[in-house]
């Protein structure tokens, strides 16, 4: 008999945990608003790149995002995301200029969004001085709302015809 409740009620956890994996997940039912304000960070952020303001720019982040530049190259928190900037706009990015189009925004709960775009950047230079082409890329973010503010978490831009670093 005891034999028999335990084998029921492992059957019944397995077909509740089979259903839990197999039923669609909904996504959630964030408004235009959210989108919008997701839309704006973007915007500030861009805003404040363009500025070459390197702070204002590592504002967009949250403390302890990760930023992964279009050469592979990763920057963990604010501080070596603030450094990375500080030197590239007094570098190569002193003449920079960066648009964003995003594509698409999906909430994968209320306080995180994934963000899809497209991003072009001018005015860059190369370590010799000389002007870089226009470049072009995509941009992938991992986005939280914390105290109210869509942050930046997980930050990838890789460049379209770009070559994978050699390992």
């Amino acid at each position: 008999m005891i034999k028999t409740c335990v084998k029921a009620a492992v059957s019944i956890l397995l077909l509740v945990s089979l259903s839990l994996v197999i039923s669609p997940a909904k996504e959630p039912a964030n408004t235009d608003a959210d989108s919008a304000a997701v839309r704006q960070a973007i915007a500030d952020w861009i805003d404040a790149f363009n500025h070459h303001d390197a702070h204002a720019t590592t504002m967009s982040y949250s403390e302890d995002a990760d930023l992964t530049n279009m050469r592979e190259v990763n920057y963990h928190g604010r501080k070596e995301i603030e450094q990375l900037f500080q030197t590239i706009f007094a570098t190569r990015l002193k003449n920079a200029h960066r648009t964003a189009v995003v594509k698409r925004i999906r909430f994968l709960t209320p306080t995180l969004a994934a963000v899809d775009g497209d991003w072009e950047m001018t005015g860059v230079t190369a370590d010799d001085g000389s002007v870089v082409p226009p470049r072009k890329g995509y941009l992938v973010l991992t986005m939280t709302q914390q105290d109210g503010r869509w942050l930046i978490t997980l930050f990838h831009e890789p460049e379209y015809g770009l070559a994978a670093p050699t390992p």
